[in-house]
């Protein structure tokens, strides 16, 4: 700033933002209680006029919390369960503690993120969910305040941070490779929640397979999903409305796969008898659930410990003038007795409903 220049004041950012300053002040400091467009416009309205919260801000970022924010879409789902213990433990390992926030699929903003990290609760975002407005997150590290962020099992489209993740496309197209190599000609597929990079690029390996196959994809085989239990519950009545089934299903994860196998039981079908399945994840109930789950198993300890490990090097000053990591890792099939080949004798409940 130019010698003599006055500084700007929170009446110049409400005037910017065409709101008042009490307005203003409540998106600053209580961002909850404004709507999301009103914290878009007082957001930029401070980058235009270079407010000078922004240097209390980037004081706030020079004390250390040594603490870590994980953010996940539903602290729910049992597949985060070891990806938490392993960023725990990795951060302990480092004199870190850890912080999680529960976004249940984006319902809650980034916004309660900028005030948990801004407010010096914690030094970096961990972020284990691919549902997140990228413009949202960009709030974060394209401001004065840079914050550092590593995004873990899901990818956020365009945005170059660091990343963590499994080979979600990769590991889908081996699963159903896995059923056309047992004789499956008819494959359906339980899809995840539509705006979710993990439940997209498993799409990708669904479709990818049967393409290499010279097999179609059936838009009646194609059952919506949230990754819930519930989801597959229900993809099991829309299975037995359908005129020609498909003898065998690929679902976005284990507990879709789980709720399926269950709706099909209660319809009086047998698996693998009357229909295949497989799963995504290798859940700690996947070997355990009758018939044992044949699945893809993600090596979430080890995303865990190497989402947490890049995550506190950022925050102590290495990566930063590189080039972001994407780190993928390998998954695994775990063939299980979920799947079986394809019987010429199959059974006509399966086959067709004439």
């Amino acid at each position: 700033m130019a010698p003599g220049q006055k500084l700007p004041t929170i009446q110049d950012v409400a005037r910017e933002a065409g709101v008042s300053t009490a307005t203003v002040s409540r998106a600053l400091s209580q961002p909850q209680r404004v709507s999301e467009n009103t914290r878009a416009r007082v957001s930029k309205a401070v980058d235009v006029t270079g407010y000078t919260m922004n240097q209390a801000a980037r004081s706030l970022r020079q004390r250390v919390a040594r603490t870590v924010l994980v953010a996940l879409p539903d602290i729910r789902n049992p597949f985060f369960s070891s990806i938490l213990d392993a960023v725990e433990r990795e951060a302990a390992r480092r004199g870190y503690g850890i912080l999680v926030a529960n976004l249940y699929f984006g319902h809650e903003t980034v916004w309660r993120l900028q005030d948990l990290l801004l407010s010096n609760r914690a030094d970096g975002l961990l972020l284990l969910d691919g549902s997140v407005n990228p413009n949202h997150l960009r709030l974060l590290t394209d401001g004065p305040v840079s914050i550092p962020v590593v995004l873990a099992c899901e990818e956020v489209p365009h945005l170059n941070y660091h990343k963590v993740l499994t080979d979600n496309a990769v590991s889908a197209e081996r699963a159903t490779r896995h059923l056309i190599d047992l004789g499956h000609l008819d494959i359906g597929h339980i899809m995840g929640p539509e705006h979710n990079s993990a439940a997209q690029d498993r799409l990708t390996g669904f479709t990818r397979a049967l393409s290499a196959a010279h097999l179609p994809v059936n838009p009646n085989w194609l059952f919506r999903g949230n990754f819930e239990m519930e989801s597959g519950f229900a993809a099991a009545a829309r299975f037995m409305a359908l005129e020609h089934r498909p003898t065998a299903i690929f679902a976005a994860n284990d507990e879709s796969a789980i709720g399926l196998l269950s709706g099909l039981r209660q319809h009086g079908l047998a698996c693998p008898q009357d229909i295949s399945v497989v799963g995504f994840d290798d859940l700690e109930v996947a070997p355990h659930y009758w018939p044992p789950l044949t699945t893809i198993r993600q090596p979430r300890e080890t995303l865990g410990r190497m989402a947490a490990e890049t995550l506190i090097d950022l925050i102590e000053g290495e990566h930063r003038a590189t080039t972001p990591l994407r780190i993928v890792l390998s998954s695994e099939l775990i063939v299980r007795g979920s799947t079986a080949r394809l019987s010429s004798a199959l059974s006509s409940a399966v086959q067709s409903a004439i």
